[in-house]
Order: structure tokens, then C-alpha cells, then sequence
């Protein structure tokens, strides 16, 4: 996540990426290529910035678009979210500094969204940026949206009960990964934390102490999205956050629904991505996965503009692949993101023991779980294959159904007991009653601990949690090695809560690689990325690798404009419209 780019003159940037997305399906037989190859730019044109975003052939306006959810949104406050989920809903109602044009086909160019232009590197050192503010700005109740309000809401991101989101600008800005015992955001609410100032209300400007050539990227998630003061209500903005974006929500039942009405205030020439077709977007929450799916086959009613957010369940892949009639209504493409077990190495402490869970692993049983290879990739390795640096290895090779009996030696014959962490949510708890007979195959005594699907991630992210192993997954905020490695695994990092490292690996050795790396030239870190992919897993074994997701959702016949992004690989609604 922290992504590193050559600086070409001036404020222009330029990266580019060639990434093998996923390996092609070999399971059930399909026509829908699975392979994705993503290539991005950073725009150096300003033109590029500018609103409003090419109209989708096809596109009408009218008409409600309902998402099916089976839980709810864990935050819906832009400093919070960080969830596939939010991060999919986010751009309805936030808009951010910077952000991402993407073709749906694996073309990517990140522009300026509240910014005139993706930023400007002032001295070419990556130490001080500068963002021109957009004019036309609005916020839903029509003030102008500033520099002020953009700079506030990074402030309060600094607020340490306001947990779960990304953390990049405050570690930079604080040159600290403990940023709020550098800069208390309570204490100081009427200023702005260290570096980050607004000389004017056009202008918000950054200074680090350090280069971070990637701010663009980072600029690029909700954090940046802005407030105004008096609408900052601490936690409850989960409740009702304050629209910026095309949309604002309307209505919020918790655990039900939430419903988005268009925002008149939102002006589509400052707009370069987002569209406002649909009178309405409903999250409807509830819905199994085999329901959801169910609904969409049949496609009666307003199911017909509807999509299912959770991917087609196992019990249903070959049903629905199997029927052409389907195959217009699916969206099927490859994801960056990496799915693991990861080992509570806090609690784990025992190199053999985790070494032990890597030959265990049966990830042929799991995908089967999991519903075959149209939805998920057997992984050895940290870094998905969708990453620069990315080589696949095996530090374990132990076959697709895993090794029992190597395992067992490893454990010296005793039967160890491990407390395994599971969502509530029905796919879950198959894949914890899958890996609690495969583990325990292999000499472990496994306890399976059901939580609350929509506290989940918060909770893993406390560094006293009580669990030793748990499902975990990790999609890179901008496609790098350095977006995963020193995000999950520098110890330096570790907090209370609002952990990335949920290993709660702290390794002096694995620590300076991460240095040694970053420091050198970006074009020579990618093949230094798979060389430490490796040397984690064989000195630390901090996780097991299980797969990479394949994305695979079904939708309405009314359900237009939809398709999986390339950042991370769920659907997109920045096209979405309702045929009429």
C-alpha cells in the first residue's frame, strides 16, 4: 500500500503497471475470460480531471437500484470506511481528493476528483504536495465545499475512537505510526495536525518529513473525503454522513437498509467518474447469498433492477453458469485481493506450530467450500498474483489437499488446541466447519468463536483479541508489493486497535527489509517484493496463503452499467442506471 512511483518533471507522474490478474478458470466451463491484465497512469493532463465523466451507452435516468447485501455495511463515515462494502458505497455520497477512472476492463488512470489535477510534487521530492481545490463544489445543503472542509475531515481521522480506516496520511503526517499520541485531534479541534495546512481556501497543502511519493494514490480512498465542523457528530456520522457526491442518504435502518436519493447539489462538470442516473440506490440487507442469487435467476419484480453484492454461493456456480441465459447478467472477473489464515503470532508463538498450519491447509477442500475455481484461485504466496513483484512459490508444497501427516511431525505428535475466529454470516461459518475438520486431520484441536460478521474487521484489528487463527483478506489500496508486505507484516505499526498487522508480527530482521526496500529505486523494488514474500513465510510463517478471490455476481435484466472495478474487485456503481 504504500506504492512508490518515479517522479517525471514537475508535478508529472507517470506508473506503469502490467499485472497478471488471476489464473483462468479451469473449473466448471465458461465463456467469461477470467483473465484481467491491469495497466494504470497517473493523469498529467488536467483536462483529464475535469467533469462530466463520458455518458454509458445505453444509460437512462429513473428508477430505483437495489443492492442485496447479507450484512450490513460495518461504517458508512468516508474516515472509516475501509470495508468492500464502503468502499463501493462511499462514492455515491463522498467524493475524495483523488480518484480512479477504470474502464471495467483493467485500464486504470487516477485523477483529480475534489483536486484540479492528482497533486503537485512542489519540490520533487515527495515531501510537499499541493491540491488545487475544484470551483462548483457543493456540499448536499449547498455551501461550498474548501480546502477547510477537505483538510478537517483528514483532521479527524486523527480521532482515536474514530477506528477502521486507513491510516497512510496520519502516519505520514505525524511521522509516526502511533499518530494520535502525536496529535490529538480533541485537544486541538479548532487547528489541523502537523503538515497539513490551507493556505488559501483553493489550496490544501501537505509536508512531510519524509518522501511519500504514493500520496496521490492514498488520496485516492474515503479518508480524504471532506466535513464541515459542525457536521462532525464523532461516531454517529456512521449514522448519517454528509454528502458530497451524487447522492445523499435519506434514510438508515440498521441492519436493513439504507436508502440514497440524488443530491441536486452535485455538479456533474466537476464530476470526471461519477454518473446520477438512478432516482434512488437502496442497500437492502438480510439476504443469504443462496437467496440472493435465487432472486436473480428468477428475476421477477424489482429484482429485475437489482444485484446481488455477495458472490454466487457454491451451491448454485455450476446451476448458474451453466445457463446462458445468465451469462449477460453476470459479472465474472479476476480481484487483487489475497485471502489467509492468519496466525495471531502473539499467541502462536511456536515457529513449528505455524509451519505446521501451512502444510495442514486442504485449499482444494476449501475452494470446493468456497464453490470451485469461478470463484476463487489456490494461493501460496502473500502477494496475489495481481501485484508487481508478484512469483509464485511454495514454502510449504505440500499438494492441494495439504500434508496431515508432515504437519503431525512438526507438531511432534501432540494434539495442539487453536481457537479459530468466524463470522456469523452462512459462507463463514461452512468455511470454519471446513477448516476445523481439516485442521484437526492434521493434530490440531480446534474451537470455533462465531462474531458478528459487521464487527469482525474491528475486532481482528485489536491487538488483545483472543483468538490465535481467523480468515483474513487484504486488497491493496494502489497495485504494488509495498501495498501488502509492510502493511501487514512492520511491526513498528502495531497499535491498541485499528491494526492492519493482524499477525501481530514484529520481526527486527523483516522490519529493515521493509526499510532496505523502500529505499531503493521504485523500478528496482518489484522482484525485492517476491524475495521477501518468501523470506516471511519461510523465517516467520505468519499466515497461511488460501486463494485469491475471483468475482462473480449475478444481477437483474433492468440492472444496467454495473461491472467489477480494478482496485479491488467488487462491483462498481459509478455507471449504475435502471433500464427503463
Amino acid at each position: 500500500m504504500r506504492a512508490r512511483v518515479v517522479a517525471a518533471a514537475g508535478s508529472a507522474f507517470a506508473v506503469a503497471l502490467a499485472l497478471g490478474a488471476c489464473s483462468k478458470n479451469t473449473g466448471t466451463k465458461t465463456d467469461v475470460d477470467t483473465e484481467r491484465k491491469t495497466t494504470g497512469v497517473i493523469a498529467t493532463d488536467p483536462k483529464d480531471s475535469l467533469g462530466p465523466a463520458p455518458e454509458v451507452s445505453g444509460a437512462t435516468k429513473g428508477g430505483t437500484l437495489t443492492i442485496l447485501r447479507e450484512t450490513q455495511i460495518s461504517h458508512l463515515d468516508p474516515q472509516r470506511v475501509y470495508s468492500f462494502a464502503g468502499l463501493m458505497g462511499a462514492p455515491l455520497y463522498a467524493r475524495y481528493l483523488t480518484t480512479w477512472k477504470d474502464d471495467g476492463k483493467g485500464s486504470l488512470t487516477l485523477v483529480g476528483d475534489l483536486a484540479e489535477t492528482p497533486g503537485k510534487n512542489v519540490n520533487n521530492d515527495c515531501k510537499v504536495w499541493e491540491f488545487k481545490i475544484k470551483d462548483g463544489l457543493k456540499f448536499e445543503d449547498g455551501r461550498p465545499i474548501t480546502s477547510k472542509e477537505i483538510a478537517y475531515g483528514i483532521a479527524r481521522s486523527f480521532n482515536p475512537d474514530l477506528t477502521g480506516g486507513p491510516t497512510y496520511i496520519q502516519e505520514w503526517l505525524a511521522d509516526s505510526a502511533q499518530y494520535d499520541t502525536v496529535w490529538d485531534f480533541k485537544a486541538n479541534k479548532g487547528s489541523l495536525p502537523p503538515g497539513l495546512t490551507t493556505p488559501d481556501d483553493k489550496t490544501l497543502r501537505f509536508e512531510f518529513k519524509t518522501a511519500h511519493c504514493d500520496l496521490p494514490f492514498a488520496a485516492s480512498l474515503p479518508a480524504t473525503a471532506p466535513l464541515p465542523p459542525d457536521k462532525d457528530t464523532g461516531v454517529n456520522v456512521d449514522n448519517q454522513p454528509f454528502s458530497s457526491g451524487p447522492y445523499k442518504i435519506t434514510k438508515l435502518t440498521p441492519g436493513v437498509e439504507v436508502v440514497l436519493e440524488r443530491n441536486d447539489q452535485w455538479d456533474p462538470k466537476t464530476d470526471p467518474v461519477r454518473h446520477q442516473y438512478p432516482d434512488k440506490f437502496v442497500w437492502s440487507f438480510g439476504t443469504t447469498p443462496d437467496a440472493q442469487a435465487n432472486r436473480m435467476v428468477a428475476d421477477n419484480g424489482p429484482d429485475q433492477s437489482a444485484v446481488a453484492f455477495n458472490t454466487v454461493p457454491a451451491s448454485l456456480i455450476s446451476r448458474v453458469l451453466g445457463d446462458a441465459a445468465l451469462k449477460s447478467r453476470s459479472l465474472l472477473a479476476p480481484t487483487p485481493s489475497a485471502n489467509r489464515l492468519t496466525i495471531n503470532t502473539q499467541r502462536v508463538t511456536d515457529l513449528k506450530v505455524r509451519q505446521a498450519l501451512n502444510y495442514a491447509i486442504d485449499r482444494e477442500g476449501l475452494i470446493k467450500a468456497l464453490g470451485g475455481e469461478a470463484v476463487a484461485s489456490p494461493l501460496t504466496t502473500l502477494l496475489p498474483p495481481a501485484t508487481l513483484g508478484f512469483e509464485k512459490y511454495d514454502a510449504y508444497p505440500a499438494g492441494p489437499n495439504g500434508n496431515p501427516e508432515k504437519a503431525k511431525e512438526l507438531l511432534g505428535g501432540k494434539e495442539t488446541p487453536l481457537v479459530l475466529a468466524v463470522r456469523d454470516d452462512d459462507l463463514n461459518q461452512r468455511l470454519g466447519t471446513q477448516l476445523k475438520n481439516n485442521l484437526e486431520k492434521a493434530g490440531f484441536k480446534i474451537t470455533v468463536k462465531t462474531t458478528p460478521a459487521d464487527s469482525y474487521l474491528d475486532d481482528v484489528k485489536k491487538k488483545d483479541n483472543a483468538w490465535d487463527i481467523y480468515l483474513d483478506s487484504w486488497a491493496a489500496d494502489w497495485p504494488s508489493g509495498a501495498a501488502v508486505l509492510p502493511v501487514l507484516f512492520d511491526g513498528r505499526n502495531i497499535k491498541p486497535a485499528g491494526n492492519s498487522n493482524t499477525s501481530y508480527v514484529n520481526s527486527d530482521t523483516i522490519n529493515a527489509e521493509f526499510d532496505r526496500v523502500l529505499a531503493i529505486d521504485p523500478a528496482a523494488q518489484a522482484p525485492e517484493w517476491a524475495k521477501l514474500d518468501k523470506k516471511i513465510m519461510e523465517e516467520v510463517a505468519p499466515a497461511v496463503p488460501l486463494y485469491a478471490d475471483v468475482s462473480f455476481n449475478l444481477h437483474g435484466s433492468k440492472a444496467g452499467g454495473l461491472f467489477i472495478e480494478s482496485i479491488f474487485g467488487n462491483v462498481s456503481f459509478v455507471n449504475a442506471f435502471v433500464k427503463q
